[in-house]
């Protein structure tokens, strides 16, 4: 019996292509997963077995984080694209990736595409003074994309945009070898605007790129909500502040000494980052607890 380490790349009908040092293996996972409610994703790092009978995923390590939609695992970026036309980019739908990616430990990475049609330097502005890599950028003209460098280099990255957002053009400027067809259907990914796919990640230079579903599908959390105790911890722009305040258990939205108030007042934090963030925070808060952990 051969025992190999690889990754899956690729999973449909229960069976799993894995990605090892000997090449891609197609192989079942063995029963005792379901015996214990878990199923292997495309993202993790598994242990194959080899043997005169066939190949299994006979291990799943530990993984790092876990997308519920679309299901995929281990993911170290989300890229989050926004066209600056149609629509034009909404702070509250980007405001609330990036904080499901903080609580699941992923970087969150915000582009702004189409630039060549309007200005969107302001809203990148805003995500870099948050502190995350924010760009600009066009795929028509090139503007900005000398950028993205080495924004896919290792480990595993993920994609999500609004339809028409600009990805899969982004993609085929940078990595023409995928052959993204644009507009209604990928081709390579399977995809057209009402077609079920399945997740796969695609290796680029040291890393892999997954594709996935618009920004309503996406969820991160499990049970699409983070709680309100937890969620100031998910805004790393108020990191600076929030022990800061005259008031312990302060839920930084509108209490006298609150140091975020106070840093949002004077521009430190950006007043668009504070309104999602106590617009998610009554979300939460209109949630019970008993809700969310029957969810999980």
């Amino acid at each position: 019996m051969e025992r190999l380490e690889g990754i899956i790349i690729k999973g449909v009908g229960g069976l799993y292509s894995v990605e090892t040092p000997a090449g891609v293996i197609a192989c079942k996972a063995r029963g005792i997963f379901r015996k214990d409610g878990v199923k292997p994703l495309v993202g993790d790092r598994v242990e194959v077995t080899v043997d005169g009978t066939g190949s299994a995923v006979s291990k799943i390590f530990e993984r790092k984080n876990a997308l519920n939609r679309p299901p995929v695992a281990n993911i170290d970026r989300l890229v989050i694209i926004s066209g600056a036309v149609s629509p034009a980019p909404g702070t509250l739908i980007i405001d609330r990736l990036t904080a499901a990616c903080e609580k699941n430990g992923i970087e969150p990475v915000v582009a702004f595409s189409k630039c060549d049609l309007a200005d969107v330097s302001r809203f990148a502005e805003i995500y870099r003074k948050a502190g995350f890599r924010s760009f600009v950028y066009s795929a028509v003209t090139g503007e900005g994309l000398d950028a993205f460098a080495d924004v896919f280099d290792g480990g595993v990255s993920a994609l999500t945009g609004n339809s028409g957002a600009g990805k899969s053009t982004l993609m085929n400027v940078l990595f023409p070898e995928l052959q993204l067809e644009t507009g209604d259907v990928s081709k390579k990914l399977g995809r057209g605007r009402h077609t079920t796919r399945a997740v796969e990640l695609f290796r680029v230079g040291n890393g892999y790129i997954a594709d996935t579903p618009g920004f309503s599908s996406l969820d991160l959390d499990g049970s699409g909500f983070i709680r309100r105790t937890e969620l100031a911890e998910c805004f790393s722009d108020f990191a600076p502040y929030r022990d800061r305040c005259r008031f312990t258990g302060c839920s930084h939205t509108a209490e006298k000494g609150c140091e975020v108030l106070r840093a949002v007042a004077d521009g430190e934090i950006c007043q668009s980052r504070h309104e999602s963030y106590k617009l998610m925070y009554e979300e939460a808060k209109a949630v019970p607890d008993w809700m969310l952990d029957k969810k999980k």
